[in-house]
């Protein structure tokens, strides 16, 4: 009776509800919502507010969570080999559970988006148009290598960072839409992007069994483990270098010798971190990829700051 009421205690529902959550994306989109809004205050006259950060943050949020919630809904039985820790897969969350926090997050995400304005609205409605065809049938885009990597990538590369950039533009300069993106956001943005490419690659590396097992086409399948991390290496160090060269050519209003350092040192831990990574270890993918996805946070941190530095 006791061990019952403690699996149904809030505390074990709210553990389970931040790992149904995906934690990492969680704090990927805090950080992307936070940074953009910096570089918008960086570039307008506009007076700082919490009150659109907020508004924004909270509708992303909600769209994180019903992108990340169908998607496992979708996935159960395959999250039962790659993902057995998650709580649909591991019977934490029932399937009607799982399907009232996505329809009731999706429904946020859109009246919220909606209650902040024409571009907030628009990016969280073709991101959640985008995460339906990733994970839902007849669809589901996720089987395919190209068009699973072009969901990831266009969503969290191009339209969070320009639809977020476009609405705190137009919140901090009171309703008027900033003529022209500036060449700091581009930048962001291409780096975003490709840096994203990066992770969607590298996340099937792990659910190679899974995938197999279910049909799911994915690069690792196709050229094997060892080339797609590689790849992916060689596709974040082009990233970096691009962005050193960016502050060295100085073709963004960004403070170049902070931009240079930070992302000398953000290189070279990422080849100095792959070294250790046994590609025979499930866990050790595990850790490098969560390393990775730390890279991605640090650099909606290390960004922003040099444009507001500059």
């Amino acid at each position: 009776m006791n061990q019952v009421s403690q699996s149904n205690s809030p505390s074990n529902w709210l553990y389970a509800f931040w790992k149904f959550s995906r934690p990492h994306t969680i704090i990927g989109t805090s950080l992307s919502v936070l940074g953009l809004y910096l570089i918008a205050f960086a570039i307008s006259n506009g007076s700082f507010s919490l009150s659109p950060i907020l508004l924004a943050w909270l509708a992303c949020l909600c769209g994180n969570v019903y992108i990340v919630g169908l998607n496992q809904l979708e996935d159960v039985a395959i999250d039962k080999i790659n993902k057995p820790h998650l709580p649909i897969a591991s019977g934490e969350f029932s399937r009607q559970t799982g399907k009232v926090i996505v329809a009731i997050t999706g429904v946020l995400a859109l009246l919220i988006a909606w209650l902040g304005g024409p571009f907030l609205l628009g990016m969280v409605a073709i991101s959640l148009a985008i995460g339906t065809a990733y994970s839902l049938p007849p669809i589901r885009l996720k089987r395919f290598p190209f068009w699973a990597a072009l969901c990831i990538f266009s969503v969290r590369g191009a339209i969070v960072n320009l639809g977020l950039f476009l609405h705190f533009s137009w919140v901090l300069r009171q309703n008027n839409l900033i003529p022209v993106i500036p060449a700091v956001v581009w930048v962001l943005t291409i780096f975003i992007l490709v840096f994203t490419f990066a992770i969607a690659i590298f996340k099937d590396i792990p659910d190679m069994e899974g995938d197999l097992q279910y049909n799911i086409t994915t690069l690792t399948i196709q050229l094997g483990k060892q080339a797609v991390f590689n790849l992916a290496l060689w596709v974040l160090s082009i990233c970096y270098m691009g962005m050193i060269l960016v502050a060295l050519l100085r073709l963004a209003e960004v403070n170049s010798l902070f931009l240079v350092i930070t992302h000398f040192l953000a290189l070279g831990a990422m080849w100095w971190r792959s070294r250790g990574v046994d590609l025979q270890e499930k866990s050790a993918i595990a850790r490098f990829y969560q390393f990775i996805w730390k890279l991605f946070f640090i650099e909606y941190l290390i960004f922003p700051l040099a444009c507001v530095l500059a």
